[in-house]
């Protein structure tokens, strides 16, 4: 993750290979998990150790009988050292720097007992907001925070109280980085995979090996060994046989029985420092130095007499220290070059990294004098050595869902670009920008510059809320592009904070940066629709009916996976001004709505209704906002498609532009879209229209229209299901235009759609296996009469959890008539919504059977309450649960999770129910709410859960308010508005 100062990749030549390459990357061996693995242990010191020699080991070893004189054997060494090692358990719960949020468990140990000091690494600690616990040995639990973590090196410290350990006496394990040499036979004790506690034999390999590379993030101070750990090691002790900790576990390769330790001279230093109560010294010149061979400085221009000095000053030594990167900017960007070879600091000649740091850091603020050799030419030059930590960044700001902080050192180096400028750490929301996920630095937000946080957040302050502002940005890995994107500001949904760490407390401490400014009016414009030529006949006109549709989502609910979406809408009533759009765009109610006219004119819009099972929503906008931009009502055509009929395809492609083709319909029929396995909106009861134009699935949505130009169908993107590449299926279709008659009359009246339904899921079935489950001749008369075309009825695939209609109509129960009428074809149920009861005829287990059955309202609002819980989005389950689920367990449903919350670490998991809290049943959310309420901070709540699949579990959930308030969001069906409640600690 870090590097180290001056810099290098190895900052005590430690680390080598038992198998010098291999072809996969090394990786930090932190184990991500959301589960509640047992952990481990913690300890006390035997302060005096430091007398040990190097010949130690060689001694003991060349002696075949082993006396009493002898050093302990292993086993005694490892039930000292378990009583210091420590399981951790943590989140970072925001993302930061170049970590994005996330949960692990890892290792630590005690090096402190009376003070409470656990080390451990850096990516534990976290560079970000930590969350965490530690376990002891005897499974005691105590709670830890960060007080250090080094700017470069892999290394930090958690505090603990040591009160808080009752059961067992507190050990601690001495820190001896003296004693590392090749060949040393060792021990890695901590949290291995998970496991409650592992112990790894292994030697050292190598001392001379550069860092290896994460990626983006490079840890420098690395020993390799032979050893063979994984996920959950990291921050796991390397002792000798005395029970010294030799070295820190932090890194190996995936494929090889090869781990990278990292050297503890500069851990024992900041160690130090901390148990004085003194800020650990760190000094950098912003240059990156790796240690190569004599024969690689040779070839660079060593000059030989240079050689010949180093090699009889430092007998042992087999090369020197060459700078690798000069970042742009730093202090000594004046005079180094990459390729510079070192020879001497303030007069001492260094060849290692362990007193080059010690050279950075005791002179941190003051000159040094630095003496290099370049092509054999030998230069002197003086470089003021910079505090480290003042380049390391310690606070973000938080702003419509993204998060940005200045850009580290860490990543300067690792790009060579200057350190500085506002980085997103975590895009989302308005800084979601066109082009790589990560690696963003804002250049300037609306045509002003913001080279740092503190102007990026002047300016920010100044920006009404919802103004669309361009954003020049770039990516750190493209330093040659600039791009610009046009945002819309968000202050409504989130907050707008700046998170200061506080090392005193172990949180980050969080400042609000004030209201926004309110929106400015829209003052009224006016554009031209593009012009289609004469080839297109009557549909050129409805180029004057579509639009583009634009949906942002602060939050995922409903099991919706994504945060944005945009395609086309139909104006069907321009002086309302009603759009109808698919509901893969417009899932639920939360969120912004943008609408595009002509490409020229984007005015927001609202939700007007949702409909419950088939795939189309209504939006409206304010007709006087577009001025006289000649927008037209599409004309709606009262003709029935069937197989064969001329149709024009106007819709809009991939790119978003209108495209256009003459067409024919190849088939009407009922589909089934295939239900995901964590419930979203799906459309249900379709007659679904397939037109003969490869153009269609490049397109999704738009317009079906006749030959006279009037739209018969709309042509729509259904969401369907997740494949196993983890993408989401979606199936590009036409809905018969008279399916949204019923909710369009309505709303054209002014009034809100109430419409009535069986809630049922019906599925098509033909003639040949409805004689085989008793169909009579008699009925298949009727059918081939009610429907020449085609010859089907209908089986109800699943009736709705607790429904009226699920106490009288049954699953596979196969629809013969409703209200006498043959049902042959899908939209002859729409009688449905307006029948308060309906007389059904049905055909159970060959029997016919002739049911009253009630109808149900239906809101077209959907979701409309959301509980934000310990990072769960909770909410009453929505339609696809209880088209999916059988029974419900209560209606407390879990919809979606943050990384590095409480819920996220605890094991809570979307589509869950929960039925208790802390014993007490919650089965609706006023009553969840009012439990939750009472729940203290920082303190273990027993939810008692039952997954999708019926199976029950019991959790134990930590509250973390600072970081996870508890908030409601309510919806507002008079105001079309969500208006937030936020509870008190």
């Amino acid at each position: 993750m870090e590097d180290i100062q001056l810099e290098s990749s190895s900052a005590s030549q430690l680390v080598a290979s038992s198998s010098p390459s291999t072809p996969n990357p090394p990786q930090k061996k932190r184990r991500r998990t959301n589960s509640l693995n047992s952990l481990n242990l913690v300890s006390t010191q035997n302060s005096k150790r430091q007398e040990l020699a190097d010949n130690t080991n060689e001694d003991h070893l060349q002696n075949a009988n082993f006396s009493a004189l002898q050093p302990p054997p292993w086993q005694d060494t490892i039930e000292k050292a378990v009583t210091a090692i420590v399981s951790i358990r943590f989140s970072q719960v925001a993302a930061f720097d170049t970590e994005g949020p996330e949960t692990s468990e890892a290792s630590g140990f005690i090096v402190d007992a009376k003070r409470g000091l656990i080390l451990t690494n850096r990516h534990v600690a976290c560079a970000g907001p930590f969350v965490g616990e530690a376990v002891c040995h005897d499974h005691e639990e105590i709670s830890v925070y960060p007080v250090y973590r080094d700017p470069v090196h892999d290394f930090g410290f958690l505090k603990f109280d040591p009160q808080e350990i009752k059961y067992m006496p507190i050990n601690e394990i001495p820190l001896a980085p003296y004693l590392t040499k090749v060949g040393l036979d060792i021990r890695v004790v901590g949290n291995d995979a998970g496991e409650k506690l592992s112990i790894l034999a292994g030697s050292i390999s190598r001392l001379d090996r550069n860092a290896p590379e994460y990626g983006d993030l490079t840890y420098n101070d690395f020993k390799q060994a032979a050893s063979s750990t994984s996920g959950g090691s990291s921050g796991s002790p390397v002792i000798d046989i005395h029970g010294n900790a030799v070295a820190l576990q932090a890194g190996g390769h995936t494929k090889a029985a090869t781990d990278f330790f990292l050297p503890l001279d500069r851990v024992a230093r900041a160690l130090d420092h901390l148990q004085r109560g003194e800020k650990v010294p760190r000094g950098t010149i912003q240059v990156q130095l790796l240690h190569k061979p004599f024969d690689e400085t040779r070839r660079l221009g060593l000059r030989t007499e240079t050689e010949s000095f180093i090699r009889k000053l430092f007998p042992g030594e087999i090369g020197m220290l060459v700078a690798e990167t000069v970042v742009p900017g730093g202090p000594a960007s004046k005079f180094m070059e990459e390729g510079d070879i070192l020879i001497s600091i303030n007069g001492e000649h260094i060849t290692k990294f362990v007193p080059l740091s010690q050279m950075l850091d005791s002179n941190v603020g003051d000159e040094i004098k630095i003496c290099i050799e370049r092509g054999g030419v030998a230069l002197e030059f003086c470089v003021r050595v910079q505090d480290l930590h003042s380049i390391t960044p310690d606070r973000y700001v938080e702003i419509g869902g993204a998060k940005l902080n200045e850009l580290s050192y860490q990543l300067a180096r690792s790009y060579c670009v200057p350190v500085g400028g506002v980085y997103v750490a975590e895009p989302a929301g308005m800084f979601r920008l066109d082009g790589p996920d990560h690696g963003w630095i804002i250049a300037s937000v609306d045509n002003k510059p913001t080279p740092n946080l503190p102007t990026f957040i002047e300016v920010m302050k100044d920006i009404p809320d919802r103004e669309r502002i361009p954003i020049v940005y770039y990516s750190i890995a493209d330093v040659h592009t600039t791009s610009v994107a046009v945002v819309q500001v968000e202050r409504h949904w989130s907050r707008f904070r700046l998170a200061v760490r506080n090392d005193t407390t172990g949180l980050w401490d969080f400042t609000d940066l004030g209201p926004p400014k309110p929106p400015k009016l829209l003052k009224p414009a006016t554009a031209r629709f593009i012009e289609f030529d004469e080839s297109m006949g009557a549909a050129k006109d409805l180029i004057a009916s579509l639009v583009k549709v634009g949906y942002y989502m602060p939050c995922r609910i409903d099991g919706f996976p994504k945060s944005r979406k945009q395609g086309a809408g139909v104006v069907v009533d321009a002086d309302k001004g009603l759009i109808v759009v698919s509901r893969s765009v417009i899932p639920f109610t939360m969120g912004d709505l943008s609408i595009t006219f002509a490409d020229s004119i984007i005015i927001p819009g609202r939700v007007e209704y949702l409909h419950p099972t088939h795939n189309f929503a209504f939006v409206s906008y304010d007709p006087k906002l577009i001025g006289d931009t000649p927008v037209k009502s599409a004309v709606l055509s009262d003709r029935v498609l069937a197989r064969g009929h001329k149709v024009t395809l106007v819709a809009f492609n991939h790119n978003h532009r209108i495209v256009c083709s003459d067409t024919v319909v190849t088939d009407v029929t009922s589909v089934t879209i295939p239900q995901n396995a964590t419930p979203r909106f799906r459309s249900i009861n379709l007659d679904a229209i397939t037109v003969d134009t490869p153009l269609a699935q490049q397109c999704s949505s738009g317009v079906l229209a006749d030959p006279s130009g009037a739209v018969s169908a709309l042509w729509l993107s259904y969401l369907g299901e997740r494949n196993v590449s983890g993408h989401d299926n979606e199936y590009h279709l036409g809905l018969h235009v008279h399916t949204i008659l019923p909710v369009l009359d309505t709303l054209r009246r002014g009034e809100s759609p109430m419409l009535r339904s069986l809630n049922i899921e019906l599925t098509p079935v033909q003639i040949a296996q409805a004689r085989h489950m008793g169909l009579t001749e008699e009925w298949v008369r009727k059918v081939e009469d009610a429907n020449p075309s085609r010859h089907q009825l209908f089986l109800i695939r699943r009736t709705e959890t607790g429904s009226k209609s699920a106490r009288v109509l049954k699953e596979l129960d196969l629809i013969l008539a409703v209200n006498g009428k043959t049902i042959t074809r899908m939209y002859e149920m729409d009688v449905q919504y307006y029948e308060e009861e309906l007389e059904i005829t049905v055909l159970r287990q060959e029997k016919e059977l002739t049911l009253k059955v009630s109808t149900e309202l239906t809101s077209g609002t959907g979701t409309s309450r959301i509980v934000i819980w310990a990072g769960a989005a909770i909410q009453e389950p929505h339609k696809a649960v209880l088209q999916q689920s059988k029974t419900l367990p209560s209606r407390v449903y879990i919809s979606a999770r943050s990384k590095g919350s409480p819920a996220y670490m605890y094991g809570i998991v979307p589509t869950m129910w929960i039925t208790h809290i802390n014993g007490i049943p919650t089965p609706d959310l006023d009553s969840f709410i009012s439990v939750v309420r009472k729940c203290p901070d920082n303190s273990y709540v027993r939810v008692k859960t039952i997954s999708f699949d019926m199976i029950p579990m019991v959790l134990a959930v930590k509250t973390c308010y600072h970081y996870w308030p508890t908030v409601e969001m309510v919806y507002d069906s008079e105001t079309k508005e969500w208006n937030k409640i936020e509870y008190a600690d």
